[in-house]
């Protein structure tokens, strides 16, 4: 449902499309629709978007935005990530209120998943 003046949909780069389209279905079960050749739209991630070919990454050492991933087993997701491919740049840490890892997919995009659980 579309919703005035609230979050619709969000975009992110890709270098490689078909390995990001795995590694998403894999670890997080994401459908994807393509549309041409250089853009690839996802659903079922809580939050619409898509990927765009280029050579660029979202990362936050660049000020780009950090989306966070929920789990109620963060050590389970984590294992996940890895296997699929994704690289684990901060391993779980605490903060106040819960614990997080930070990865990147195969794209070299950045994301965070957190979790309130197991504290």
């Amino acid at each position: 449902m579309n919703t005035h003046e609230q979050i619709n949909y969000v975009e992110f780069p890709a270098r490689d499309l078909a390995a990001t389209q795995a590694f998403f279905t894999e670890v997080f079960g994401w459908k994807f629709e393509d549309y041409g050749p250089d853009y690839t739209a996802f659903s079922g991630a809580g939050l619409d978007g898509g990927f765009f070919r280029t050579d660029l990454a979202s990362q936050t050492a660049n000020g780009a935005a950090l989306i966070v991933f929920y789990s109620e087993d963060l050590e389970a997701t984590q294992v996940k990530v890895e296997a699929a491919g994704g690289n684990v740049i901060k391993p779980i840490f605490s903060f106040p209120g819960g614990r997080r890892f930070q990865f990147t997919e195969p794209s070299g995009n950045e994301f965070a998943v957190w979790s309130d659980q197991g504290l």
